[in-house]
């Protein structure tokens, strides 16, 4: 059965464009992954640094899949260290910052791992935790916020 509630929450594809406008990045393409909890973002470089007593990360990312030319580099402060159990079974500890996303117009916080992802099929995993009680996922479908044609300018 359906709940009212259920039935006025948006619907996201499997795969959509989304923004991460706090670390400059207008657009990624992203793997809605309900079977994930966290969700996680591509990065290479990663260096924490201390100042004012709090651990930051600095990291480089390209989000676009495919391009390694282009890269926006980020910084963010640090909320834990956490060991992330990956698709193919291994244990690793990734840098978990907070974040805001921006998915069809909607915009909040979530936690995201860093991670180098260039052997994965997409930049970016959206995770259940990101996800639960503010979409539902049409597994047969993508794009609902529309596709992206052509190279764009990076935030």
């Amino acid at each position: 059965m359906i709940s009212d509630e259920t039935e006025l929450m948006p619907v996201i594809g499997w795969r959509e464009w989304i923004a991460l406008p706090d670390l400059g990045i207008d657009h990624v393409k992203a793997k809605i992954d309900t079977g994930a909890r966290s969700s996680s973002l591509h990065a290479i470089d990663i260096q924490f640094v201390r100042r004012e007593g709090q651990k930051f990360v600095t990291f480089r990312t390209a989000p676009r899949q495919g391009d390694d030319k282009h890269f926006v580099e980020a910084e963010a402060e640090v909320l834990e260290v956490r060991n992330v159990r990956s698709s193919n079974g291994e244990v690793s500890k990734r840098p978990v910052i907070v974040t805001h996303v921006s998915v069809l117009g909607m915009k909040w916080p979530i936690e995201l791992t860093l991670v180098n992802r260039e052997e994965m099929g997409f930049r970016m995993l959206l995770g259940r935790e990101a996800v639960r009680g503010r979409f539902l996922v049409d597994a047969g479908n993508s794009y609902f916020g529309g596709r992206r044609h052509g190279r764009r300018r990076l935030g």
